[in-house]
């Protein structure tokens, strides 16, 4: 069955044909966005599915339009490719890297520092089903977007069964990351630095590739207090559930919701909350969550014409793990808008460390992963300046059958190896358990 009626492809036709400059056209259907980006993924290059904890549920295939930016200026660079565009009517997907550069002929080939794309064809859910929008550069003829729109078929519904085997690797082995813990708490001694967060990988080698989009739905299920993600590019899919709110922007109001301090789920609703209760009493990950809203509240400050802070953390809880949570709301001044927040406050010790040049200078040293995408950003951009980005955590990189999975730990005086190690285990779960389940 067709995803789109003749009549609705006619309607988008017409739209089109009378529209100049860069053309947008919209109908009103009733597929899920996430079914239609089950549907179409596969016939393009580069696919996004989103999804936000507020029910926002975008989906977007192919390109319409795309910039890129790399070095220290990136999302300056970026933010004057978007401003020269004339798109109204149109949301595109960003995403970033850690780092203000990327290694070539890496696993993230095709992922660039900075970059945002509008699709060819975006859906996004509304009150009344979904709406799908058609955006077509000037110049460029409208059948082939029309053609591929009419192509797509509703997806038949069916029971998948894991049958396959799966082997894992740690990268680095498990010995020398604890050792790394070790030599960044002796950083932190001789006053070099006051946090550091340190990465470690998963490898998931498995049978048959993974079927990406039946694990982005189980993620949105799963953890629906998440912006659960799936980026793709080429033959590599970036996906993940992140529980951390960079930025996001509605008009002139903006919101942040840093996370720093964790600790396990309990057993139960009495131990879960000993343990919630403990995680709020403790001095080592209260002083780490103060790192990152400090830091954030400094640098968000010339930015805003007001900013409010909780004044005591909450506890923010997840399938496996409970973190420390602080709200940052605020209005922005003058012409800031989501991309400024960004180049503002990333990277935000949550993902770094204190200070910021000399903690990601240890990372440098003592991390043997390529971050790419990890610990960057994952989100949203319309023609208004609205949005939302968040961390990309929780995460991996599906490249056929091996998985990236990717998980860290913030360092701070007091921190214990040994408790790290299982800090990272547990971030990692959500992932692991979707892609080993047999």
């Amino acid at each position: 069955m067709r995803l789109v009626t003749t009549s609705q492809v006619q309607a988008l036709r017409q739209q089109l044909s009378k529209a100049n400059g860069f053309r947008v056209a919209e109908i009103e259907v009733d597929i899920d966005p996430f079914d239609f980006a089950r549907t179409g993924a596969a016939l393009v290059d580069r696919a996004v599915a989103f999804s936000s904890p507020g029910g926002v549920r975008l989906a977007g295939l192919g390109t319409a339009w795309r910039a890129a930016a790399s070095g220290e200026a990136r999302f300056k660079k970026l933010k004057a490719q978007i401003d020269d565009l004339d798109a109204h009517g149109v949301k595109g997907f960003v995403g970033f890297s850690f780092l203000p550069t990327m290694l070539r002929g890496s696993i993230w080939d095709g992922y660039e520092p900075a970059e945002m794309f509008i699709p060819r064809i975006g859906i996004e859910g509304v009150e009344s089903g979904s709406l799908i929008r058609i955006a077509v550069p000037e110049g460029d003829p409208i059948d082939p977007t029309l053609d591929l729109l009419a192509s797509m078929r509703r997806p038949q519904w069916s029971s998948v069964v894991d049958v396959g085997d799966h082997s894992t690797e740690s990268r680095p082995p498990v010995s020398d990351w604890v050792q790394s813990v070790a030599d960044a708490l002796g950083f932190i001694e001789r006053g070099d630095i006051e946090k550091v967060v340190l990465a470690r990988s998963v490898v998931v080698h498995s049978d048959a590739p993974p079927e990406i989009l039946r694990m982005f739905r189980q993620l949105v299920v799963t953890y629906p207090q998440c912006y659960n993600f799936a980026w793709k590019s080429g033959d590599g899919v970036f996906m993940g559930a992140s529980p951390e709110l960079l930025a996001s922007v509605s008009g002139r109001s903006f919101r942040s919701n840093p996370l720093a301090g964790t600790a396990p789920r309990g057993e139960g609703s009495v131990q879960d909350e000993a343990i919630g209760a403990a995680l709020l009493a403790s001095v080592k990950d209260r002083i780490e969550h103060a790192f990152v809203v400090d830091a954030m509240v400094e640098r968000l400050d010339p930015l805003t014409g007001m900013l409010a802070v909780s004044e005591t953390p909450t506890l923010k809880k997840m399938e496996s793990v409970q973190h420390l949570s602080t709200v940052i709301e605020g209005t922005l001044g003058g012409d800031t808008g989501l991309l400024d927040l960004v180049d503002a406050v990333h990277p935000t010790p949550a993902v770094g460390g204190v200070p910021t040049k000399a903690a990601v200078d240890v990372i440098g040293r003592l991390e043997s992963i390529d971050r790419g995408w990890y610990t960057g950003g994952v989100g949203w951009l319309d023609a208004d300046g609205n949005g939302a980005i968040a961390l990309g955590l929780r995460c991996g990189l599906v490249r056929g059958r091996t998985t990236n999975l990717f998980a860290g730990a913030g360092i701070v005086a007091g921190s214990r190896p040994d408790s790290e190690l299982l800090e990272t285990r547990l971030k990692l779960e959500p992932l692991l358990k979707l892609l080993t389940a047999t």
